[in-house]
């Protein structure tokens, strides 16, 4: 099985109970899965699609994504929503006397 040297993308092993086997998927690729017996199967078979996808994407001179694992982040993104819950932050924050930036932050490190 030739995999990808230096593999650095995301994968993950779950239970699927619709198919009763084991599912290996790839974040970066969303679209591709393997199912199997075992997780440990699952998971060198979801590695070898990726393999063979960046394989065929390479001769077909299609973008091949980033591992999630090297992106940088900036820390910084923008999320809009319904002004009632703007009120809602606004005012937790204020009552505990700290941004509207430091409340969702610390909702969202919590879920």
């Amino acid at each position: 099985m030739k995999l990808i040297e230096n593999d650095h993308y995301t994968y993950r092993v779950t239970w699927s109970d619709d198919d009763r086997e084991y599912v290996g998927l790839c974040a970066e690729f969303p679209s591709l899965s393997w199912l199997d017996t075992s997780p440990e199967d699952a998971l060198k078979g979801i590695r070898k699609v990726v393999a063979d996808s960046v394989k065929d994407m390479n001769a077909s001179g299609e973008t091949i994504p980033d591992p999630i694992a090297s992106k940088r982040y900036s820390g910084k993104f923008i999320v809009r929503v319904p002004p009632e819950v703007h009120r809602r932050l606004a005012l937790e924050a204020a009552e505990s006397g700290v941004s509207i930036n430091r409340i969702v932050s610390a909702k969202l490190s919590h879920q």
